[in-house]
């Protein structure tokens, strides 16, 4: 929020004080009334964590403003970001708790099951019971138990070229905002290079190496697991692939290739569906993947 936003709240709340008499406020009655201000326009906020303020340097008299415009806008790491005295200013500190609260939800939250039945994946669950299992037994997220196995092997065609999993991981955020423009993408791609595609599915509680138990429950050449990564302070949206020629329980992650970085700041969606397309076919060719794949 600018200076002259933060301007025009605090006159509008003072106006309104001074209609109501000048009488002593209670902070109860002051707070309300900051409520009621910010209630009937808020078209003067600004969200402190777009892309747009962050480019905005918050440094006082820089020595060279260009270079730092220059640098600020080849990274989304906090810098230019100025202090007061031993301090962060502070729409610093609020922008990093925001971006903090955001990296928590995405953690903690599901991914919208309304997404999942419009893309038509049948769902699946690991051997984690709940949110807290995912992240505290890594090993559950990476196992399907018998029934889940019965129902995969049912609901999936068997021994396909390549196999798609969805999968929230540790960022649903990641998900919701990437995979219905990746999917269908490199779907297209890999079908266009004549290879045969398995049935999709998504994957909840999981981990990347859950593609590895599926890959054997399946029989597939290629598996392609899509999945939220850890988010961080700069985006809490970011998504990866990872590849494997004949995964195995137990495999080595060494021989996994990874396409790392896919949302709308790194590697955009459509652009990651077209480029993991060439991969699979280069993977397929070679016969191997990770650290055995020679390009």
């Amino acid at each position: 929020m600018d200076n002259n936003a933060v301007e025009s709240i605090v006159q509008a709340v003072l106006q309104k004080l001074a209609l109501q008499g000048n009488s002593v406020k209670t902070e109860t009655e002051i707070s309300s009334v900051v409520s009621s201000v910010m209630n009937e326009d808020d078209s003067n906020l600004v969200d402190i964590t777009s892309k747009e303020v962050k480019s905005v340097p918050l440094l006082d008299n820089p020595a060279d403003e260009d270079g730092l415009l220059r640098i600020m806008n080849k990274t989304p790491a906090r810098i230019g970001v100025g202090r007061a005295g031993p301090r962060l200013k502070t729409q610093t500190l609020l922008a990093l708790r925001a971006d903090h609260a955001a990296a928590r939800d995405s953690v903690f939250a599901d991914v919208n099951e309304d997404l999942i039945k419009r893309m038509n994946l049948p769902a699946f669950t690991t051997c984690c019971g709940d949110r807290n299992e995912h992240l505290t037994r890594p090993d559950l997220g990476r196992k399907f138990s018998d029934e889940t196995v019965s129902a995969i092997k049912s609901a999936c065609t068997s021994n396909p070229d390549v196999q798609f999993i969805v999968s929230d991981g540790l960022s649903s955020k990641a998900i919701e905002a990437n995979v219905e423009n990746v999917l269908p993408s490199v779907i297209d791609g890999v079908k266009a290079l004549g290879y045969s595609v398995g049935t999709p599915f998504f994957v909840k509680f999981g981990r990347v190496g859950c593609m590895d138990h599926a890959c054997e429950i399946i029989g597939s050449k290629v598996t392609c697991v899509l999945i939220g990564e850890r988010p961080g302070l700069g985006t809490a949206e970011s998504m990866s692939a990872y590849i494997t020629y004949g995964s195995k329980v137990g495999m080595p992650e060494a021989n996994r290739t990874v396409v790392s970085n896919i949302h709308s700041g790194g590697i955009t969606a459509v652009e990651a569906g077209a480029y993991l397309a060439e991969v699979i076919d280069l993977i397929m060719k070679n016969k191997a993947s990770g650290v055995n794949l020679k390009k």
